[in-house]
């Protein structure tokens, strides 16, 4: 078993907001580490696992969560061993599962439960309850840089709280992501291709290097988008530095009008616009 460490557990229902709040506890408690839904989290950074929220099943998603996996329990282990924690937040839905997850990680057992009725008012909750059924949003306790990758193809939103009531009265800023997976139990939403194809071509028309967007084709999988356009540019222009501009460009405005990562994007310089005395 690891010992020297205080366990501590934040409990609520699902949807009640418990993410949210998960940093401001663990700063309330000068507490670093924090282990929610199979991660392991440590000032905003993921440091290990896997969260559940990627999961396509209930059983699964609890399966992570529980780190029931040998697989998943040993990487676990290994990390909280590395990183030696003085004390570790761990969330869960009842008091039954913080103690299973704590448990089945080898820690001491548990030495205070907060709960969420103790932090958050009832409209708070009730709040928190109607975006999840509403809406199907997930908070992770962790910025969206951090589970980007591992999070390719889901809906991804930023979100960043300050807060005055830290650990020691100090004030801190706690970035966190809202996530809408692309399945779940209020159904599935899709992005049309010429949705995309609009976006570039705006910015196309914005851009003095590219003259028309004579093909965008879009593949879309489980880990984001690929997208491959072909352009026609003007004659003069340093064709490898535009592209690469305009690439980013592309990559950035898509990801924040519809939300979704994209995994790749190729631009092919398919045309040359000559100048009207070439022409001659």
């Amino acid at each position: 078993m690891l010992k020297n460490i205080e366990v501590y557990a934040f409990v609520g229902p699902s949807g009640t907001g418990k993410s949210y709040r998960a940093q401001m506890v663990a700063n309330k408690y000068g507490i670093e580490f924090i282990i929610d839904d199979g991660i392991l989290v440590k000032e905003n950074d993921v440091i290990a696992g896997s969260s559940a929220k990627k999961a396509s099943t209930k059983i699964e998603t609890v399966r992570r969560a529980l780190f029931i996996n040998n697989e998943q329990k040993k990487e676990m282990i290994k990390a909280i061993k590395k990183y030696n924690p003085k004390s570790i937040l761990i969330l869960g839905t009842s008091d039954n599962m913080v103690e299973e997850i704590a448990e089945n990680l080898e820690l001491p057992k548990i030495k205070k439960t907060i709960y969420i009725t103790e932090v958050a008012t009832e409209e708070e909750i009730d709040s928190a309850k109607r975006m999840r059924i509403t809406e199907g949003k997930h908070v992770i306790p962790v910025p969206t840089f951090e589970i980007k990758k591992d999070f390719s193809g889901f809906l991804l939103d930023p979100l960043q709280i300050f807060k005055t009531n830290g650990y020691g009265n100090k004030p801190y800023i706690a970035e966190k992501s809202i996530i809408r997976p692309t399945f779940n139990y209020i159904g599935n939403f899709t992005i049309s291709d010429t949705v995309f194809r609009q976006i570039i071509e705006y910015l196309a028309e914005k851009n003095t290097a590219i003259t028309e967007i004579l093909r965008v084709r879009v593949n879309n999988s489980e880990e984001g988008p690929t997208i491959y356009i072909e352009a026609e540019v003007n004659y003069g222009i340093n064709i490898l530095s535009e592209l690469g501009e305009f690439k980013d460009k592309c990559i950035k405005e898509i990801e924040r009008l519809t939300a979704m990562n994209v995994k790749s994007m190729k631009i092919i310089a398919k045309k040359i616009n000559l100048p009207k005395i070439f022409n001659k």
